[in-house]
């Protein structure tokens, strides 16, 4: 079922990037100096697909960046619950729960 599902999304998806890059293949100039566009100092001529695929990599990998940063402050939270909880495990059997020390006397 999984596999089905997986396909159903990439065929189109892989489909409409096909068609995308097929009928954008014209070459544009990508500028980087906004003060003479006649003559700029740095450019670079490229199919127009490949600069939209272009953007579109960069805003995901900005996108992930940020993310992944916001979400810094909980990733250290639960990193620190682990470190009480196998410190709380791994403590001496005075402080363990009761469970855990009548688990840990063999049967007569």
């Amino acid at each position: 079922m999984k596999r089905f599902l997986k396909a159903l999304v990439l065929v189109p998806l892989g489909l409409i990037v096909v068609l995308l890059s097929v009928a954008n293949r014209g070459l544009i100039r990508v500028s980087l100096d906004p003060f003479s566009p006649e003559q700029p100092l740095a450019s670079l001529e490229m199919p127009l697909f490949v600069a939209l695929f272009l953007c579109v990599m960069l805003g995901v990998i900005i996108g992930g960046v940020v993310v992944w940063t916001a979400q810094g402050k909980h990733r250290r939270i639960v990193r620190q619950q682990k470190r009480e909880l196998e410190r709380l495990r791994t403590g001496p059997v005075s402080h363990r729960p009761q469970s855990q020390a009548i688990a840990t006397i063999p049967p007569i």
